[in-house]
């Protein structure tokens, strides 16, 4: 599969996986569940996942790197699999009571307990989901990853109906792990069964660093509501948690999927002896093209999407949502920046780099958070944004060797369509209706415009992402038709 029709597939599953998850959320939150029941669980489901880095152990990174691989080698990774996500289950059940205790809130310890039972079924999704991605048959990847979203919004839709409250997501994170596992093991078996530990020391070896270094990631992005929830209780984590979370989602939307579809295509290029310099500008080109506006859009319409999705008792989350959206625009400048150090063997210096910025993350929403609260803590994030550019530039620069005079023109260009992309929107708060005020037929017609103008700025500018866009739209159902305009475009 080509890494256009790869990324297709991506992206469709993460579409799909999103507008589930999505109207899940939206559901749930604005029928069942108040802020301070959502804070339980994120609390909860963060504690668990800063644990939950070692259920991979590398080994989706390991088996993409494997010049070949056999039964053998496949039997060793799906063992080392299933070992860790026992340890990973035991880990957050041992936390349970301890975290129960420390928040005070007794309903934290059932809930931990049901989370780390969905991690015992991880293993089972793990190797064949590496083993399709090391084919680019991300077709795989498509109905296991709608399928999970399925189980889960299914189960958290009924639950909460029921009045399980904050139990209803836990359980249906275990049923998110369940489907996961049988679909992708009915997709390509690789059950970690007989047991092998002969020849595992590589794979442990390997995994143990790259553990490591997630490790340090996971207490960056994971953290944040257990320090939000400590620091300022139930309320403030459940409204940070929702703005997070809903920002996060729609980044993903725009783009998460393609990140999965580059590495074994960066891989391709590194074993051909190729340049890393150019594509990685591409994928620069592509990231900000998009995410920019997208994520710039949802900040300026942060107080109507909050209000018409999820009804006055969370307006306080617009203001969060509008301030952590921003960031994004600044952790999208440098993508791949975990994928390429590890891809080509800089993981010591990669790992050193992380530790930086996991102090300088968590530093920072401490401060936020004990001077101006919960705003504070969405603030922190932006000031983390411009330090994490800093921190990375020159270590990728070295690392790819892309022309930075080409980056800074790129970085420009999609500027100037992120401005257009927001002009009509904002015109529209300026003349006619405010944020507060502004209905859903105004709403829609003007992010319509915004995008309309967005496409002609990036014709107009002859923006270098517009070549990848086209090409991914002609790889769509009757995209093709669009072939001659594509042609006439890059003609110019």
């Amino acid at each position: 599969m080509s890494v256009r029709g790869a990324a297709i597939w991506a992206m469709g599953g993460q579409y799909l996986s999103f507008a589930i998850q999505f109207i899940t959320s939206v559901i749930i939150s604005r029928f069942f569940l108040a802020p301070a029941e959502v804070g339980l669980f994120s609390i909860a489901l963060a504690a668990a996942m800063v644990v939950s880095v070692l259920q991979d152990f590398g080994l989706s990174r390991y088996i993409s790197g494997l010049p070949v691989i056999d039964a053998d080698a496949m039997a060793r990774c799906s063992t080392v699999a299933l070992v860790f996500s026992f340890v990973v289950a035991g880990m957050i059940a041992a936390s349970a009571f301890p975290m129960a205790h420390a928040y005070g809130h007794a309903d934290l310890a059932p809930i931990l307990l049901i989370i780390a039972g969905s991690y015992v079924f991880v293993p089972f999704a793990v190797v064949p989901m590496a083993l399709m991605g090391r084919k680019m048959s991300f077709h795989g990847h498509f109905a296991v990853n709608v399928g999970g979203a399925l189980a889960q919004g299914v189960v958290a839709l009924v639950l909460s109906w029921l009045g399980f409250k904050a139990f209803a997501l836990a359980w249906a994170t275990l049923a998110n792990g369940v489907a996961r596992g049988m679909i992708a093991q009915l997709l390509r078996p690789a059950l970690p069964w007989p047991l092998r530990f002969d020849g595992v020391l590589p794979i442990v070896s390997t995994g143990s660093r790259l553990t490591t270094l997630y490790a340090c990631g996971a207490l960056g992005n994971r953290t944040p509501d257990m320090i939000v929830g400590k620091l300022l209780g139930l309320l403030s984590v459940g409204l940070y948690s929702r703005a997070a979370s809903l920002s996060d989602q729609f980044r993903m939307l725009i783009s998460g999927a393609i990140g999965s579809v580059f590495f074994p295509a960066f891989a391709r290029k590194r074993d051909a002896g190729e340049p890393l310099g150019p594509p990685y500008l591409r994928v620069v080109a592509g990231y900000t093209a998009v995410i920019w506006p997208g994520m710039a859009g949802l900040a300026l319409a942060a107080q109507p999407v909050v209000h018409l999705l999820y009804g006055d008792k969370w307006m306080e989350v617009a203001p969060l949502l509008a301030t952590i959206s921003l960031t994004e625009i600044f952790l999208v400048m440098l993508p791949l920046h975990t994928d390429l150090p590890i891809l080509l063997g800089r993981l010591n210096k990669l790992m050193v780099f992380n530790v930086i910025d996991t102090v300088m993350s968590l530093s920072l929403l401490a401060v936020g958070c004990l001077w101006f609260g919960t705003l504070g803590a969405a603030g922190s994030r932006v000031v983390y944004g411009v330090f994490w550019v800093a921190l990375y530039a020159r270590f990728l620069q070295g690392l790819v060797g892309f022309d930075v005079r080409a980056l800074l023109i790129t970085y420009a260009k999609s500027g100037i369509a992120t401005l257009a992309a927001l002009a009509p929107l904002a015109a529209v708060y300026a003349l006619w209706m405010g944020p507060r005020v502004i209905t859903l037929p105004v709403l829609i017609p003007a992010v319509g415009a915004g995008i309309g103008l967005w496409l002609v700025t990036l014709v107009l500018i002859r923006h270098p992402a517009l070549d990848d866009l086209f090409g991914l739209i002609t790889h769509l159902p009757g995209g093709h038709r669009l072939r001659p305009l594509h042609q006439a475009i890059t003609a110019r």
